[in-house]
């Protein structure tokens, strides 16, 4: 059978597809549909940036919950619908990324909202592009300086993040186990990190339906790997020490920090190294819920995303 389209993730819904030109590539944006309080561009935006292996499809329930706000899911570079460049997954361009973004929806700043690696993004943007920020909040995705030194300085941290990064900086290798056999591998991945509550039900069998059909289109795989490999190679060069000096600065904008309280891939100490970059952040544990607590307890998040863009904006 032919790869799948990149249109394979306009998947329908209350919501539109849209493509916006930013910092140089297209990205595939799906917003909310207006809920008529106000016109889209005077409201505050919310972005939200998906993790390893996904596409928008991760936010579909904030999408439909989050109110008072213009709200817009992203595909990230070399995912779903976006450009695929071959390069420019450093985090450098990515935050670059998201605050032209910003622009090319016609705001000054946002809120972001990020799941592990768009987390990333996040807290990159915050530190880089101070004024495109409002505020940050971001689903199992500490600090990038605290879970590196977690990873490095704890075994259970390091046995949980390390040895998959490691496999994915060969190459070539790492783009066919991912996607053979209809990218089952992705479904093992997805299975081995989500809580119990959540696999099994019949939004994961949906979920994990799209997520190995958008990986296979041409290009996302690597693009997926390219982001790993950045975050492993640059630590032993000059870029990626100069990224994590710069990391080093005071997060000066609200922060909120969640995490499932069964995820078996980003456990709570490297949260708890966070406070010591983003002190006045406030966390929160989502009960029952692994390492997507934003589709496993979307509810829970939802509430707790409404009331931080309520106090920011408030």
């Amino acid at each position: 059978m032919p790869p799948p389209a990149p249109s394979v993730v306009r998947i329908d819904g209350p919501w539109r597809h849209r493509e916006v030109h930013a910092n140089g590539i297209r990205f595939h944006v799906v917003e909310a549909e207006s809920d008529g309080a106000r016109p889209s561009p005077e409201r505050p935006l919310v972005i939200l940036l998906h993790g390893f292996g996904s596409f928008w499809w991760s936010w579909r329930h904030q999408l439909r919950g989050l109110t008072g706000a213009r709200v817009v899911a992203v595909d990230l570079r070399g995912y779903g619908g976006s450009d695929k460049p071959p390069r420019g997954y450093d985090g450098w361009t990515l935050a670059g990324d998201t605050a032209g973004l910003v622009r090319a929806l016609g705001h000054k700043s946002a809120t972001l909202v990020g799941h592990a690696d768009g987390g990333l993004v996040c807290w990159a943007t915050a530190v880089l592009h101070p004024r495109a920020v409002e505020a940050i909040a971001v689903v199992s995705s500490p600090h990038p300086v605290a879970l590196r030194a977690s990873a490095l300085r704890r075994r259970d941290q390091g046995r949980a993040l390390l040895p998959s990064m490691l496999r994915y900086q060969v190459p070539r290798w790492p783009e066919r186990v991912l996607t053979r056999r209809n990218a089952e591998e992705l479904e093992r991945l997805v299975r081995s990190r989500a809580g119990a509550e959540w696999v099994g039900t019949e939004d994961f069998s949906r979920t994990v339906e799209h997520l190995r059909t958008a990986i296979q289109i041409p290009g996302a795989a690597h693009s997926a790997l390219e982001y790993q490999r950045w975050a492993v190679r640059s630590q032993l060069r000059g870029e990626g020490r100069r990224f994590m000096r710069l990391m080093k600065r005071p997060i000066g904008v609200p922060v909120l920090h969640m995490r499932g309280e069964h995820d078996p891939y980003v456990l709570a100490d490297p949260v708890y190294r966070t406070q010591h970059y983003a002190p006045r952040g406030r966390y929160v544990s989502i009960s029952g819920a692994g390492h997507f607590a934003h589709e496993e307890a979307p509810e829970a998040v939802t509430e707790q995303l409404n009331r931080f863009v309520g106090q920011v904006y408030g």
